[in-house]
Order: structure tokens, then C-alpha cells, then sequence
């Protein structure tokens, strides 16, 4: 995979306002963005995913531009075929387990209804394990079974690329070592490519191929 990260944007909260402003490029398969809070990470990884415009610059993974201010191009978020998983998770509490994973091919805003059966869904519950939770809601599930529902989610839809935000930090380190290792298995079966958030060095030891540092909004070092 080619990564293309030019991209300027401004933040407003109340009277602050952060500036991403950067330039890079990577030819590695896994890359790991790092660096301390309020870097920019997070709002990094939402402008590749289509939830953040930026004010100007190019976005592309492969040969696909995602966005590019000159020209005038600024894919949808559905229309870049990234698998997202949101550091939180993000998962839907009135839905159960089979449910959150369908909605990643939900059109607009409908809920996939209950009990119903996509051949798709069915063999992201039984490769990430999640059969027997199928019809529980998150609230009742483990921290590894709802880091599974989320990336189950986002793998259904079958992604060009998986984007995490700071995926293992709510695990405790017994777990977080396990999930590492299956997420590293998952990536290896898929060949597919990872663009991961983590201030962990162990996270950047394991997925980083390449590495981009960021500080206060712009490239602090990379490789």
C-alpha cells in the first residue's frame, strides 16, 4: 500500500483552535501514528476516513485519491472502503452483537433488523469468535469481545485499508497482549493494510513498518 497524507485543517472548540498541518508519504503495508495527547492523531486518522475535511491538500491510498482540495475531490466516507474501529468502539447499545456488525452494510441510517441473516455477517461472527454473543447486547460483553464487535464491523464491508484509533487501550495487559496477536494474525491471513493510532512502543514495535511522530498538529519525526 501507498500512503499520501498532505493535509492541512483547522479545529475550532470554544476559543481553541488546533491546525493539522502535514506532509508524508509511505510505501510500508503497516503504519503506526504516534505520539503524546492532543498531537493530532486522532483527527488525522478521521480525515482519511471522510469524517473530517480538511482546508487543503491530497489524501490517496493506492491509486485511489480520496481527497484532494486542488481538484476538487472529496470521497464520501462509505465511498473509501476503509474499515474504521473507533477508540471507544462506538458500538450501538440497543443493538445486539450481529446486529452492530451488519450495520456496516447498512445504507443511511437504518437499523439492520433483528434475527436477520447476511452470509457476510454470519462468517465475521464465527472467524472473530462471536457466535455465542450474537444476540447480546455490548453492555454485556467482555472488553475483547467488543473490540472483536467493532472490528468485525468494520471488516465486513470488506475495507481497502483498516484504520484504528488507539485500539488496545482499554484492555488490560493479559488481554491487549492477545489481542495484538490475533490482530496480527488477522492482517497476515488478509494482507490487508493497517493504518494504527497507539502510544504504546510495544504497538509500535509489533505493526510499525512505518512510523509517523506527531506533535502539536504537524510531523515530528518519522521513518
Amino acid at each position: 500500500m501507498s500512503l499520501t497524507l498532505r493535509l492541512q485543517a483547522r479545529v475550532s472548540s470554544g476559543p481553541r483552535t488546533f491546525r493539522l498541518d502535514i506532509d508524508w508519504q509511505t510505501s510500508a503495508q503497516r503504519i503506526v501514528i504516534h505520539g503524546p495527547s492532543g498531537a493530532g492523531k486522532s483527527l488525522t486518522l478521521q480525515a482519511l476516513a471522510g469524517l473530517l475535511r480538511p482546508s487543503a491538500g491530497r489524501l490517496a491510498i493506492g491509486d485511489t485519491v480520496l481527497f484532494d482540495h486542488t481538484a476538487g475531490i472529496d470521497l464520501p466516507a462509505r465511498q473509501r472502503q476503509l474499515g474504521y474501529v473507533f477508540q471507544d468502539y462506538a458500538l450501538f447499545p440497543h443493538l445486539d452483537v450481529r446486529q452492530n456488525v451488519a450495520f456496516g452494510l447498512q445504507p443511511g441510517l437504518r437499523n439492520p433488523l433483528r434475527g436477520a441473516r447476511d452470509p457476510r455477517v454470519e462468517h465475521w461472527l464465527d472467524a472473530l469468535g462471536l457466535r455465542l454473543v450474537a444476540a447480546q447486547a455490548p453492555h454485556t460483553l467482555s472488553g475483547g469481545q467488543r473490540q472483536r464487535t467493532a472490528l468485525a464491523r468494520a471488516l465486513v464491508s470488506s475495507p481497502r485499508a483498516l484504520l484504528l484509533d488507539e485500539p488496545f487501550s482499554a484492555l488490560d495487559p493479559a488481554l491487549r497482549s492477545r489481542m495484538r496477536d490475533e490482530l496480527e494474525q488477522l492482517l497476515d491471513q488478509l494482507r490487508l493494510p493497517l493504518v494504527l493510532i497507539s502510544h504504546d512502543a510495544e504497538d509500535l514495535a509489533r505493526f510499525g513498518e512505518a512510523t509517523l511522530a506527531l506533535a502539536e498538529g504537524t510531523r515530528h519525526d518519522a521513518r
